[in-house]
């Protein structure tokens, strides 16, 4: 069929064949929560600011409801100055989801406290990931959270994100617990040294350290990675501290079969909800 478009006079295009050699400009699924409640989140990623902000989809928590911002063929604000897996600049290639919740509170002894997510809203996420996954055919390995693709600055979704949640629905791959427990005692004999944790970090899809931040002692770019790492993995202590636990994690990340799906995904229609 020819196409005639408006504005342009006298031009047509034939839109009767379509090539079969293509896929979803869509590569990534990064997960967020908005430090705020659903009224201020809402306010800062619709309206115009100084910073302006958004994402595709906003998940309340009570009522729990999917509301869309941003059309997933549009370009949201919400990844920042990213990277994953040898890919910059995130927004152009992602769906942003941001989760209403307060985020972490610092203690007086410097931790920190965080809100967990109400179980209905979680299962909003689980659901409307599954759909987006579904649609555009994201890699398992490509459901991020803004803490891994912006680790100096970023910690959502944090630690309460219930990520093995979401592997044991086969939306993410889960590190072999098996095997986890066998490197772990290998590790808890000799502990690898720094710059093995920097090569690891890397080949697990942070971006690589530069020259400047390799350093015999632990410096802050490792440690903030460390921690974004442990929040996914480790989510009961996550001080940026390289130990064999985070050893093994890592090893079983990026070894061949150490990462593995659970079970394979199916799509969960969401679409009365947003």
């Amino acid at each position: 069929m020819a196409l005639l478009l408006t504005g342009c006079a006298g031009l047509r295009i034939d839109d009767s064949h379509r090539s079969q050699n293509q896929d979803s400009r869509v590569l990534f699924l990064v997960m967020h929560y908005t430090v705020g409640n659903f009224e201020s989140s809402l306010k800062t990623l619709t309206e115009p600011s100084s910073a302006p902000v958004s994402s595709h989809y906003l998940v309340s928590e009570d009522p729990v409801r999917i509301y869309r911002l941003v059309d997933e063929s549009r370009r949201a604000w919400h990844a920042g100055p990213s990277y994953w897996k040898g890919h910059a600049g995130l927004n152009a290639s992602s769906i942003g989801i941001e989760i209403v919740n307060t985020g972490g509170t610092r203690r007086p002894d410097g931790g920190w406290d965080f809100k967990p997510f109400p179980p209905e809203q979680i299962e909003a996420v689980v659901a409307l990931t599954k759909d987006i996954v579904a649609r555009h055919k994201i890699r398992p390995e490509r459901i991020v959270g803004h803490g891994e693709i912006q680790p100096r600055s970023k910690q959502d979704p944090g630690p309460l994100f219930p990520w093995k949640r979401l592997a044991e629905e086969g939306l993410i791959p889960w590190p072999d617990e098996a095997l986890v427990a066998q490197l772990k005692a290998q590790y808890e004999q000799q502990l690898p040294d720094l710059a093995w944790f920097q090569a690891k970090l890397g080949e697990h899809g942070f971006a690589p350290a530069h020259s400047a931040d390799l350093e015999e002692t632990l410096d802050a770019y490792t440690r903030d990675q460390l921690i974004a790492f442990q929040m996914r993995y480790r989510p009961a202590r996550y001080d940026g501290v390289p130990d064999a636990e985070t050893a093994a994690l890592l090893d079983a990340c990026t070894r061949p079969g150490g990462l593995k799906l659970l079970k394979p995904a199916e799509r969960v229609p969401y679409t009365s909800r947003y």
